[in-house]
C-alpha cells in the first residue's frame, strides 16, 4: 500500500512538472518579446513594427536614397534615371514613386520600402504582400527633410548620424539668417515640364527653398491647383505686374527646352519684355539635382545657391 502510494505521489509530481515546463515554452514562444524589436512612426502617422534592423532597403526618391547614403547604410534598389549618389549607381532601377515596377521590387526580396506620402499610400498593400514593411514620408519643406532624416536614423539605429545631419542643416539656417538683408528680391520659380509649367507655392519645397535663402516669392497667394496644392496655375498678367527681378526654372526634362517653351508662352504677353528678370538676363535653370526633386542632406547645397544668387541680385 505505502509502495503504491509513493508510485502515484511520483507520478503525480512528474505530470506537474511536465504542464509547468511547456506552459513555460508556451509562455516564451508568444509572450516574449523579440530581443531587437522596435517600431517607428512615420509620416502618414502609421506604426510599423520591425522585428530586426532592416538591411534590404529599396528607395523610391532621389532625396531618400541621399540620407540612406549620409547615414552609412545604402539601397538594394533606387529611382530610375540619374542618381548624385555615386555609390548607389550599382542599385536595380526600380521606377518611382510615380510608377514603381513591382516585378523588379519583388526581385530584390527587400525588408523595407521608402515611399511617398500620400502618393503611394495605395501601394503599402502591394508591398506588404511580398513580405516587406513600407515606410511613407515626403519632403515640401527642409523641416520635411529633417524630420525624414531623424526617422530614418530611426529605422536605421543611426539616431547619432542622423541629429549630426540634422545639425548640419540648421547651422546653414542660422548663417543664412544673419546675413539676410531686409529688402528682398522678387522672384517667380516655376516648375517646368515641355508644355506644362506650374508656379511654385511658399508650400513647396522648392518654395521654401527659395523663402529661407532670402527671395520674395511673388507667387506666395496664387490660389493652388487641385491636384498638386503646392503649385499654382501660370498667371501672365499678375506676373508682368509682380515685375519679378529673377525668374527661377526647376525641371527634370531637357532643361532648354523647358526654358523655350517657357519664355514662347509668356512673351506673347505685353510686358515681358521690361521685366527686370528678362531685361537683365536673369532667367535662370536651376540644378536639377537640387531642385525640383528632394535633393535629401543636399538640401544645404540648395539653400546655398539660392542665396548666392539672391545676393548678386540685391547687388545690383
Amino acid at each position: 500500500m505505502r509502495q503504491y502510494r509513493f508510485i502515484s505521489l511520483f507520478t503525480l509530481l512528474l505530470i506537474l512538472v511536465g504542464c509547468s515546463n511547456q506552459d513555460g515554452v508556451t509562455a516564451k514562444n508568444e509572450k516574449a518579446p523579440k530581443e531587437n524589436a522596435f517600431s517607428i512612426t512615420d509620416f502618414a502617422d502609421r506604426t510599423i513594427d520591425f522585428e530586426t534592423t532592416p538591411e534590404k532597403i529599396v528607395a523610391l526618391s532621389h532625396g531618400d536614397v541621399d540620407i540612406i547614403y549620409a547615414l552609412g547604410n545604402e539601397v538594394v534598389g533606387r529611382p530610375s534615371g540619374e542618381t548624385s549618389v555615386e555609390e548607389a549607381k550599382k542599385a536595380l532601377e526600380v521606377g518611382s514613386t510615380h510608377s514603381m515596377d513591382v516585378e523588379k521590387i519583388t526581385s530584390l526580396e527587400p525588408d523595407v520600402v521608402l515611399g511617398n506620402y500620400p502618393m503611394n499610400t495605395k501601394d503599402v498593400q502591394v508591398i506588404e504582400n511580398m513580405g516587406a514593411d513600407m515606410v511613407l514620408s515626403h519632403a515640401n519643406s527642409v523641416k520635411d527633410i529633417q524630420e525624414q532624416i531623424a526617422l530614418f536614423g530611426q529605422l536605421l539605429h543611426k539616431e547619432n548620424e542622423a541629429q549630426q545631419l540634422i545639425n548640419m542643416i540648421d547651422d546653414k539656417l542660422t548663417a543664412i539668417q544673419q546675413s539676410k538683408v531686409e529688402k528682398k528680391p522678387r522672384v517667380l520659380l516655376v516648375y517646368g515640364a515641355p508644355g506644362t509649367n506650374m508656379v511654385a507655392l511658399p508650400n513647396s519645397l522648392g518654395g521654401n527653398i527659395l523663402e529661407l535663402a532670402g527671395g520674395l516669392n511673388i507667387a506666395s497667394d496664387y490660389p493652388s491647383l487641385e491636384m498638386y496644392p503646392q503649385y499654382a496655375q501660370l498667371n501672365a498678367e499678375r506676373i508682368i505686374e509682380a515685375n519679378p527681378q529673377v525668374i527661377l526654372i526647376m525641371t527634370h526634362g531637357d532643361p532648354e527646352k523647358v526654358k523655350n517653351s517657357l519664355v514662347k508662352d509668356m512673351s506673347q504677353t505685353a510686358g515681358w519684355d521690361e521685366l527686370e528678370a528678362v531685361k537683365n538676363n536673369r532667367v535662370i535653370i536651376l540644378p536639377s539635382d537640387l531642385f525640383g526633386t528632394n535633393p535629401g542632406t543636399k538640401v544645404i547645397d540648395a539653400l546655398d545657391y539660392l542665396h548666392e544668387l539672391i545676393k548678386d541680385v540685391k547687388k545690383e
